[in-house]
């Protein structure tokens, strides 16, 4: 899933990816995440203003689902840009 933003000037597309956490050991398992990919561009340009971001949940985790992850993400991106550009 992927979705184009456009905020204050700047495109910020967000990608989500599945994350496949393994825990070995006696009782192994697997889990199933989401992380957002981020990448923030000037609007109309075809280069990104620095490298694509991942962005989990606090704390090291992944997101639990697709909807957060692309919300999440589309958050960060926001944050980032209002951060670093409007200051």
């Amino acid at each position: 899933m992927s979705r184009t933003y456009h905020y204050q000037g700047f495109d910020i597309e967000v990608a989500v990816e599945t994350d496949f956490n393994w825990k070995g050991g006696p009782s192994a398992t697997t889990s199933v995440g989401f992380v957002a990919v981020v990448r923030i561009g000037k609007a109309g340009a075809s280069i990104a203003v620095f490298s694509p971001l991942r962005f989990g949940e606090s704390q090291g985790k992944a997101f639990l689902s697709e909807a957060d992850a692309l919300m999440g993400g589309y958050t960060a991106g926001r944050r980032v840009v209002d951060d670093l550009f409007n200051s």
